[in-house]
């Protein structure tokens, strides 16, 4: 796109005029992160215009039109969002446009200003209401989508009248103000609907690295340098719209899992199809070789495809020139090498099982006709031929150049006229260091007869080859279903290409999210052989898990490992586990990066309140949510409390949540709560809590470890009276603050209803479980000895310390006062240590 174009004006198209905005300040909405972009992961060479449109009211209907010039693809958006406009933002952070464009009249809504804030870089152009039609958009449905897809798109675009209105306002911008036109029925045209995949805000995508990493842009350290083994742009392009927005729909996933399964054990088809490609090694025998060599030469030449199908077949100016005519013909000729190549594709996979790498293999395609290039060898051979006679004639050695300016010229060295004039014959003499350039008066007649000869072969062939491309157009849909296949293929084979050198397994779909020896899949790539593995367990009754642990420990990894596991499950690869099974998550956020965001004059904790206001207006129980390490940029009683009133929130909501903290109050006032677990990162301290050693190995119960700040501070030159003086004050706090939080009997009761509590949810697993007879009764057995010592122990301590908490007047009935109890215990503590000095 032209750089003239500026956000915040009119663009008009025929007679509109200049407007100006006014940005609105949007404080409780999620700060803008930057998109990350990488040379190597961008698709910003892509040009893909957006358009959009809204209702009016409390809940908006969005409607969003993207059209991707570069691959000849439209897609359709309706969506039903909030007043902060999150799902929008999402959508349109995930095409990544290069333009967007709006109505005139709609410059002064809060979506507008809500755009601008988010993506301050994006050209924003706004045109006249009166392309925004959606009878405008249906003729445009029947003229420009394939044939055999007109009725269904019709029919989805039934009721999203705001998407249609997109539709008609993207297409009339590319044809008035780009002066380009699509062929006849060669658009790809869809409908995406609002559901079908999970949401991955902006700032979470920074947060997990699922596209670049946050240290080094060009590092391949990421989630998309993982598993980007692809080895054609369509695959590569696919491979990056699936980890931005994974599949909540099982079918489809079970069927990328199948797809895998067969190409990763298959060990001969999945090598049939990376030597296709050409990239992988040729070390599995002279056969294959021989059988695919044609193949990845052919693949390798059309790589291009996509644009060659849309910038030169189907995306055409609105005035023809010759230079388009002209390039037609190397445009249908590379055609013919990607079409040569399909039939080996579907050869490789003979003998699929999956269903997917059936309807792959079938996708199927009408052969073309094939171009041959009129070619000027007559006129080339007489240029030859003119050059050595001169040489002959007048004994001189003489080499015949081309440039597309003089066309054939002779060049000669100065050295071999031997001080003499040259010949009168020789005209247009120019003398370059120790070469003369000239040309004679036979040559420049020959070019202007090769010139002419070339115009006129082109000018005649301009018919025959509008009318192949014409028959091209007919077929274009097949293609572009080829093109698709070919590119879930790569993606598929890139998953295979990564299985098959780690150790991952097939998860499967249920209602927990369960997962053994689980390994975060960058690290494990960084740190190979030395990464240890952790088991991770979450339903309902621990949805909540409170991550405590030293600094070092692990934390962050932990959390981490499990976000990207939740994604690389839903876009149908497998994990880094031993065993893994997950519910389908709608949802995703994480607050996982705690830097001072400069650019936009916040501190580290106003960008962490903003986000987490962010994730509590939009969290519901689908929803997965990754905390680490909240409100450590201000005091620790405010961040103390905030944590507990935000923990209380999230585990309302349902969702499953982990959430890494160094507050290990936190982990004590919430560890009655019903659905809350407390885990911690075990470390070996030694007795003098002067050396530490970090196990990375998730353990229940909050940490133990008192004084593990103190143990690492040992490791540096502090001055002993520092450290002793910080060893007395820790001391005396920790021996107050458990004196008093062990003698609540509120506390007691709330132990008990969450030990009933798991003791049902393991009965329910029972009864839904496939243990029986002797096993289970076995099993019952240790589940009733477990249950009877645990609250056995809950009662003597309840007994010991009834009396010192009834009379420091702690005792509540009101299970939905823990929280507030605890955090009045914790006010008590601080009193008491500020009257003992």
């Amino acid at each position: 796109m032209s750089s003239a174009y500026t956000i915040g004006t009119s663009y008009p198209l025929e007679d509109e005029t200049t407007t100006s905005v006014r940005i609105a300040d949007h404080a409780s909405e999620r700060p803008w992160t930057a998109r990350p972009t990488t040379t190597a992961t961008s698709i910003a060479s892509q040009e893909v215009i957006c358009a959009v449109s809204e209702s009016r009211g409390v809940s908006p209907t969005v409607g969003l039109a993207f059209v991707n010039l570069s691959t000849s693809e439209a897609v359709l958006c309706q969506i039903c969002d909030s007043q902060s406009y999150v799902k929008t933002i999402n959508k349109i952070g995930v095409f990544e446009p290069s333009e967007l464009i709006f109505m005139n009249t709609a410059t002064q809504s809060k979506l507008y200003c809500i755009v601008q804030e988010n993506f301050p870089a994006l050209t924003i152009t706004c045109i006249d209401r009166r392309y925004w039609s959606d009878r405008a958009a249906h003729d445009y449905v029947e003229m420009l989508a394939f044939p055999e897809e007109i009725e269904s798109i019709r029919v989805s675009m039934e009721g999203h009248y705001f998407a249609a209105c997109c539709l008609a306002a993207v297409l009339k911008y590319v044809e008035l103000q780009l002066c380009k036109s699509f062929a006849f029925h060669s658009l790809r045209i869809k409908f995406e609907p609002s559901q079908g995949s999970m949401m991955i805000d902006l700032s979470t995508i920074v947060s997990l690295e699922l596209i670049q990493n946050l240290q080094k842009s060009k590092s391949r350290d990421c989630l998309f340098g993982l598993l980007n083994e692809t080895l054609t742009p369509m695959g590569s392009r696919l491979l990056r719209s699936n980890i931005l927005q994974p599949s909540t729909e099982p079918e489809k996933i079970v069927a990328r899992y199948d797809a895998l399964e067969e190409l990763s054990s298959k060990e001969e088809m999945f090598y049939s199809w990376r030597l296709m490609s050409g990239l992988c090694q040729l070390s599995k025998g002279l056969s294959i070789r021989t059988r695919f060599l044609l193949l990845s030469v052919a693949l390798h030449s059309s790589k291009c495809i996509a644009s060659v199908l849309t910038r030169k077949l189907i995306l055409n100016p609105v005035k023809s020139t010759f230079h388009h005519v002209e390039q037609s013909v190397n445009h249908v000729i590379m055609l013919k090498s990607y079409v040569m190549s399909i039939n080996p594709v579907y050869e490789a996979l003979a003998g699929a099982q999956s269903a997917l790498l059936k309807k792959i293999r079938d996708a199927g395609v009408n052969s073309l006709l094939d171009v041959a290039r009129q070619t000027y060898k007559e006129a080339n051979a007489d240029a030859t031929e003119l050059v050595t006679r001169l040489a002959e004639v007048y004994d001189l050695s003489l080499d015949l150049k081309f440039d597309s300016a003089r066309q054939y010229y002779i060049s000669l060295s100065v050295f071999g006229l031997d001080e003499g004039p040259l010949p009168d014959i020789f005209i247009n003499c120019y003398r370059k260091r120790d070469r003369i350039e000239c040309q004679t008066l036979d040559l420049v007649k020959l070019n202007q007869r090769i010139t002419d000869a070339h115009n006129e072969v082109i000018n005649m062939s301009d018919r025959s080859i509008q009318e192949l491309i014409s028959e091209i157009c007919a077929d274009i849909s097949g293609l572009f279903r080829i093109s698709e296949a070919i590119a879930t293929l790569d993606m598929l084979a890139a998953f295979a290409q990564l299985v098959t050198t780690q150790e991952y397994v097939r998860p499967e779909l249920t209602d927990v999210l369960a997962i053994k020896s689980g390994r975060h899949p960058i690290q494990e790539k960084i740190h190979r052989g030395k990464f240890v593995p952790n088991d991770t367990y979450a339903a309902q009754q621990s949805r909540f898990q409170i991550i405590t642990g030293c600094n070092m420990s692990g934390k962050s990894t932990y959390i981490r490992s499990i976000a990207l596991m939740t994604i690389m499950a839903h876009i149908g690869c497998f994990v880094p586990a031993d065993y893994a099974s997950f519910p389908i998550v709608r949802q995703l956020f994480a607050r996982a990066a705690a830097v001072d965001e400069i650019h936009a004059n916040v501190s580290t904790f106003a960008a962490e309140m903003r986000e987490m206001s962010f994730i509590l207006r939009n969290i519901d129980p689908q929803s997965m949510v990754v905390v680490d390490e909240l409100c450590c940029g201000t005091s620790t009683t405010d961040g103390l409390a905030i944590s507990i009133a935000i923990a209380e929130a999230f585990v309302d909501s349902h969702a499953l949540v982990w959430f890494a903290t160094h507050f290990r109050d936190l982990a004590r006032i919430m560890a009655e709560r019903s659905g809350v677990v407390n885990l911690h990162l075990a470390v070996q301290l030694s007795p003098q809590a002067d050396k530490m050693t970090m196990l990375y190995k998730v353990q229940e119960g909050h940490v133990q470890e008192k004084f593990y700040g103190l143990a690492l501070a040992k490791v540096l030159s502090f001055p002993q009276e520092v450290l002793e003086t910080a060893q007395m004050v820790s001391t005396r706090l920790n021996e107050i603050a458990e004196r008093h939080a062990a003698g609540s009997k509120t506390l007691s009761i709330a132990r008990r209803r969450r030990l009933i509590l798991h003791l049902r949810e393991r009965l329910l697993q029972a009864v839904n479980g496939t243990m029986e007879g002797e096993t289970l009764r076995r099993w019952l057995e240790r589940l009733q000895e477990e249950f009877a010592l645990k609250m056995a122990a809950i009662d003597a301590e309840s007994d010991a310390f009834t009396g010192d908490a009834c009379d420091n007047g702690t005792v509540k009935t009101d299970d939905g006062q823990d929280s507030f109890q605890a955090v009045e215990d914790l006010e008590y503590d601080n009193k008491e240590i500020a009257s003992t000095g």
